[in-house]
């Protein structure tokens, strides 16, 4: 059996215990606030960066890691591994994927990169999915091979707290997050093969929650889904207590709840709520 080396970006999710625990590799992707760069999960935590982000959204921006990041990992891996799996977030979103392919050719380390077409949960649930294979005694190439397929099973929609912080991002302009606040209108994002976009739009807060709630119904009835995760932008109570009513809904679903990942937090803002899932078919 190959000895496999995983890597992965911050964007993942994963904690730091679950990453040493599994010897995954995570390069920290870089968020920038009121001027100072921190990295994801180093820095500071996903707790901490909501705290900051509420002060300081004006300026907030992020960053890839550094492509020379990537070439010193895997000079280092090619060392110690026979070979490496990559996932990282939708290539539509950052340039980490293009990085990662790049550094293996230029190391010559055989990683087989793969783009998530999504990130957070679903994302790192990949490649908890990998490791199961892998501990299964499954080879490098099934295990690539069904990698590959699972981005299709996979969907987070966000539901951001307002336009305000999408608009100091740059993800919309000023003149439609003043004509969103006027109309009250509230949106919901999801994943479209790889890239972002409307869902769905409100014009009360109470029916964007129905709204998400009625998008895991109808996930719940296609697919059958066995485990979901809510996430959430620094408002662990309402996570909470959306966990709470979705239990009571679907006694059989098993639900986590994560801190959304800092970079994404960065355009959707402190208050964002999500739902992800990787669904088994």
């Amino acid at each position: 059996m190959k000895k496999i080396a995983w890597i992965t970006d911050s964007s993942s999710g994963l904690s730091k215990e679950f990453a040493e625990k599994h010897n995954i590799y995570i390069l920290p992707l870089n968020v920038i606030i009121n001027g100072k760069t921190y990295r994801e999960d180093v820095d500071l935590t996903k707790e901490e960066f909501y705290q900051l982000l509420q002060k300081h959204g004006d300026d907030a921006k992020t960053s890839q890691p550094a492509f020379g990041d990537f070439v010193e990992l895997y000079e280092k891996l090619k060392k110690e591994y026979d070979c490496g799996i990559a996932l990282h977030a939708s290539s539509q979103l950052t340039g980490t994927y293009q990085s990662s392919v790049s550094a293996s050719e230029l190391t010559g380390f055989e990683v087989e990169v793969i783009d998530s077409k999504i990130g957070d949960f679903a994302l790192g649930k990949m490649i908890k999915n990998g490791l199961e294979m892998h501990r299964n005694g499954k080879s490098f190439q099934q295990i690539v091979e069904k990698i590959r397929d699972l981005p299709k099973l996979a969907q987070m929609y966000l539901m951001p707290q307002s336009f305000e912080q999408m608009r100091k991002s740059g993800r919309v302009t000023t003149t439609q997050s003043i004509f969103a606040s006027l109309l009250n209108i509230h949106v919901i994002l999801g994943f479209d093969n790889g890239k972002v976009v409307i869902k769905d739009k409100v014009r009360i807060k109470k029916r964007a929650k129905k709204k998400m709630f009625h998008l895991i119904d109808e996930a719940m009835n296609a697919y059958s889904l066995k485990e979901i995760c809510i996430l959430h932008g620094g408002v662990i109570d309402q996570a909470q207590q959306w966990k709470s009513e979705l239990e009571q809904l679907y006694q059989e679903l098993k639900i986590q709840i994560q801190t959304l990942v800092p970079v994404a937090g960065v355009h959707t803002g402190h208050g964002t709520m999500c739902v992800a899932w990787l669904r088994d078919q």
